[in-house]
């Protein structure tokens, strides 16, 4: 019986090419792949898919595709490292500057259902993302961290697990990386949080490290939860700076926010926050500044409340 015909193989896909990345696909162009259909189930909607298996050159890892082209195509993502095809950085990084909402389900209930409606609505192989609404500050943005040029020192082998306990005989001769692991953040990786956008350690290294670039190192003071924002329009308001703010930070909620304090006669307004954690994605997000009503507004950190003086002693006398 053919896959299709079959009512229980209806919404698994199948593919005659993968969609990759050019540092996935590696700098030699004449790589042999293989092809398994319903090779194993997607790392993220759970839909047996197309595998495809492949060495990117002499000194690499065997590469293998981890999600479906449904869910490829969702995020404009590569089937292997899920990291964004036009700019090369994480799906976490893309959608913080460019104010995309994560629509994917995380449910085990809804992201099979979902991935089955997405593949209906694609024309040929064209992304969803296009149709977004964008700002030129977070265009900006992706263009200073766009990572145009192929890395190929990802493709290199795994380490050596026998090698780190001391036991790998093998020496020159192991395919594996004899080196030591290093443990910190970025070792603890995972393929949802990378897909979804949520918690990626290496998507929050590259944003902090852009947004100290950029003067906003977040301050010693961890009392501080307000970012000021400066250089306003002279049309702007308390609730066109609210809309703005929540509409730049889709993945916070609205009570996430203490208060917006606008003064109009300095063209100024403060961003107060119940979290200091809010405060700093905020001000990961805001690193290339903010455009409120056709303007763009510089974003800094509040400053420390003066601590009241202590008593002189005449006074306690």
């Amino acid at each position: 019986m053919p896959p299709k015909a079959d009512i229980n193989k209806a919404g698994w896909e199948q593919s005659e090419f993968p969609i990759l990345c050019e540092t996935c696909l590696g700098a030699n162009p004449f790589i042999r792949m293989s092809k398994q259909e319903y090779g194993r189930s997607c790392g993220t909607c759970a839909r047996p898919f197309t595998v495809f298996r492949w060495n990117p050159g002499a000194g690499s890892r065997f590469k293998t595709t981890v999600i479906c082209q449904t869910c490829a195509k969702v995020k404009n993502v590569c089937q292997t490292c899920l990291l964004d095809l036009e700019y090369g950085l994480p799906t976490q990084v893309r959608d913080t500057a460019l104010a995309l909402e994560a629509g994917a389900p995380t449910s085990d209930i809804n992201r099979e259902y979902y991935a089955q409606n997405m593949e209906s609505k694609f024309e040929g192989d064209k992304s969803l993302l296009g149709s977004s609404r964008t700002t030129s500050v977070g265009k900006e943005m992706l263009k200073q961290l766009a990572r145009t040029d192929p890395y190929y020192k990802r493709n290199r082998p795994k380490i050596c697990s026998f090698y780190a306990k001391g036991e790998c005989t093998r020496g020159t001769e192991c395919p594996y990386r004899h080196e030591m692991p290093v443990d910190n953040a970025l070792s603890n990786q995972n393929i949802q949080d990378r897909y979804h956008g949520k918690n990626d350690p290496v998507a929050n290294k590259i944003m902090s490290a852009h947004a100290e670039a950029q003067g906003l190192k977040p301050p010693d003071d961890e009392t501080i939860t307000s970012l000021f924002l400066s250089s306003l329009s002279s049309e702007s308001t308390e609730l066109s700076v609210r809309t703005t703010v929540l509409r730049s930070l889709p993945i916070i909620d609205a009570s996430q926010l203490r208060s917006i304090v606008h003064v109009a006669k300095s063209r100024c307004a403060f961003v107060n926050f119940k979290d200091r954690s809010i405060a700093e994605t905020a001000a990961q997000a805001w690193a290339n500044g903010l455009e409120i009503d056709n303007e763009r507004v510089a974003v800094k950190w509040g400053r420390s409340k003066a601590k009241p003086a202590p008593p002189s002693a005449s006074a306690t006398s």
